[in-house]
C-alpha cells in the first residue's frame, strides 16, 4: 500500500489577531508521508526565516535520506528504526544552517525556532521534535499529547513541585528552553509507534494550544466532520480565544494500512540473518 493513498493531509496557517506577520512555516507531502512545522522567534522577520529556513531543510534532507533506505531496519545501539534516524540527522542539520544563517547576518541575530517533523511509514510513526509545537494523536475517543514541551513550565511541572495550573500561574510566559539555531548543537527528542486505520493525528503550532485548551480541542476532533471543517474550526476557536500568534495546524487521518513492501535488497538481507 502506498502510503500516499493511505493518509489524507490538511494544513492552514493563520497570522492571528495581534502579529502584522506569520512567523510559522510548515510542509507536507502526501505521497512520502511527511510533515513538519515550525514556529520561528527572533527579532524583525527573523523567526520568519527560521523558521522557513528549517522547514527547507528538514524536508529535503528527511526525503533525500530515505531514498536508499530498506523498510524495517532497526539500529541495535539506538533501537531506533532507521527512518527515524533519518529523520533526527535531518533537524540537526537544520539546526546547523540555522545557527550559522544567524551569525553570518547581524539583523538575524538571536533568531530560532521550534520544529515537529512526523513521518508516517510501514504502518508506523516517527515523530521528532524541539521547542513547544506539538503532536497528539487522536485515538478511541481519547486524545494523547506526544511531544514533551521544552518549556520552563513544563521543567517545573516535571519536576512535581508545581501543578501545570500553578507552574503557569508562577512562571508567566511559557519561555522555550530548546530551539533550533540558538546552540551549535541541538538534542532531538524521537517517539516511534504504530499506526492504526482511524487514527486522527494534530501537529500544531502554540498559538493554537495557548488559546484553546486540549479539552476544547478534542471535543472539535469527536465530531464526525472532514479534516478542512477541522482546521477552520480549530483557528477560528483560537483567534476567538485572543488570537494573540501564529496558528498553524496540520491534521493527518489514517484509513488503511501501508505496510512497505519488501523489496530484494530486504529479503537477502532477512535470509542471511537467519
Amino acid at each position: 500500500m502506498n502510503v500516499g493513498e493511505a493518509l489524507e493531509i490538511v494544513g492552514v496557517s493563520d497570522t492571528g489577531r495581534v502579529r502584522d506577520h506569520n512567523e510559522d512555516s510548515y510542509a507536507s507531502d502526501q505521497a512520502l508521508g511527511l510533515i513538519v512545522l515550525a514556529d520561528g522567534m527572533g527579532g524583525y522577520r527573523a523567526g520568519e526565516v527560521a523558521s522557513a529556513v528549517a522547514v527547507t531543510r528538514v524536508f529535503r534532507d528527511t526525503r533525500d535520506g530515505l531514498i536508499s533506505l530498506i523498510p524495517g531496519q532497526v539500529d541495535q545501539e539506538s533501537g531506533l528504526r532507521y527512518e527515524s534516524l533519518v529523520v533526527q540527522d535531518a533537524i540537526q542539520r537544520a539546526n546547523s544552517e540555522v545557527y550559522s544563517v544567524a551569525r553570518e547576518h547581524s539583523e538575524y541575530n538571536g533568531m530560532g525556532t521550534t520544529v515537529v517533523t512526523a513521518l508516517f511509514y510501514d504502518n508506523h510513526l516517527t515523530c521528532a521534535h524541539v521547542g513547544d509545537s506539538r503532536m497528539y494523536l487522536y485515538r478511541d475517543d481519547r486524545m494523547e499529547q506526544l511531544t514533551v514541551d521544552h518549556t520552563v513550565v513544563q521543567e517545573f511541572i516535571q519536576t512535581g513541585m508545581y501543578s501545570e495550573t500553578e507552574a503557569k500561574a508562577s512562571f508567566g510566559s511559557n519561555l522555550v528552553t530548546r530551539a533550533l539555531g540558538v546552540e551549535e548543537q541541538i538534542d532531538v527528542d524521537i517517539y516511534e509507534q504504530e499506526v492504526s486505520p482511524g487514527d486522527l493525528y494534530l501537529i500544531c503550532s502554540d498559538g493554537l494550544t495557548n488559546m484553546v485548551n486540549e479539552s476544547k480541542i478534542a471535543k472539535v476532533l469527536s465530531k464526525q466532520q472532514d479534516l478542512d471543517t477541522y482546521a477552520k474550526r480549530l483557528t477560528q476557536l483560537a483567534n476567538k480565544g485572543g488570537g494573540e500568534d501564529n496558528i498553524s495546524i496540520v491534521l493527518v487521518k489514517v484509513n488503511s494500512p501501508f505496510k512497505a513492501e519488501e523489496d530484494w535488497q530486504h529479503q537477502m538481507l532477512d535470509w542471511f540473518n537467519r
